[in-house]
C-alpha cells in the first residue's frame, strides 16, 4: 500500500512565493527584451520609427508640441497609439511605391479630464487611386486621402458607441479581388 505525501502549509506557501518570483522575473526580462527590440526608442514627440509606433499625447503627432494637432486644440490632449506597417514606412519615408501591404491604425483615447471625451479606433489600408475600383478595395469601407480606405472606424462620442464602418473581414492583410 502506498502512502500519500502531504506538503505542509509552510512548504506550499514557499513554493507559491517562489512561483510568483519566477513569473515576476520572466515578466521583467520580457519587458527589457521588448525595449531592446524597439531599438532607438521614442523621440520627444512620441514616435519610435524603428518599431513603427507612436505613443503619447496627440499633440506630438504633427511633430509640433504647441497644444494643437495640425492647428486644432480639440484632440491635442488625447492619448494616441498609432502603428504602421513596414510597407507604409517604406512608401512614406523611403523610395518604395505604395502597395497592398501598407496600412496604419489609430487608437485615440480622450477619456481624461483635459481630453476630448471621445474614443476612436481606425484601421486604414492603401488601395490605390482607383479607390472603389481597386482590387484591394473592400466592400463597406470609405475613401480617405485619395488612395486609402478606412476599413474600420468605431468609437464613443457623447456617451454613444458609434460604428462608422466595419468591413468584413477587417484584418490588415488581404483578401484581394481577382
Amino acid at each position: 500500500m502506498c502512502k500519500k505525501k502531504y506538503l505542509s502549509k509552510g512548504v506550499k506557501k514557499r513554493m507559491k512565493n517562489i512561483g510568483i518570483i519566477i513569473i515576476s522575473v520572466v515578466m521583467i526580462i520580457s519587458m527589457f527584451l521588448i525595449l531592446a527590440v524597439a531599438q532607438g526608442g521614442f523621440d520627444e514627440f512620441g514616435y519610435n520609427y524603428q518599431a513603427r509606433i507612436f505613443v503619447g499625447p496627440a499633440d506630438g503627432v504633427d511633430r509640433d508640441l504647441d497644444g494643437t494637432v495640425w492647428g486644432d486644440p480639440t484632440y491635442a490632449n488625447d492619448h494616441l497609439v498609432m502603428k504602421w506597417s513596414k510597407a507604409w514606412d517604406d512608401a512614406r519615408f523611403g523610395d518604395a511605391e505604395w502597395g497592398p501591404g501598407a496600412w496604419c491604425t489609430n487608437e485615440w483615447n480622450g477619456m481624461m479630464p483635459d481630453g476630448s471625451q471621445e474614443v476612436w479606433h481606425y484601421k486604414i489600408i492603401w488601395v490605390g487611386t482607383g479607390l472603389e475600383d481597386s482590387k484591394y478595395w473592400r466592400e463597406g469601407g470609405y475613401a480617405i486621402w485619395g488612395q486609402f480606405e478606412v476599413i474600420m472606424s468605431q468609437g464613443v462620442a457623447n456617451g454613444e458607441h458609434i460604428w462608422e464602418t466595419q468591413v468584413a473581414p477587417n484584418g490588415l492583410g488581404g483578401p484581394y479581388k481577382d
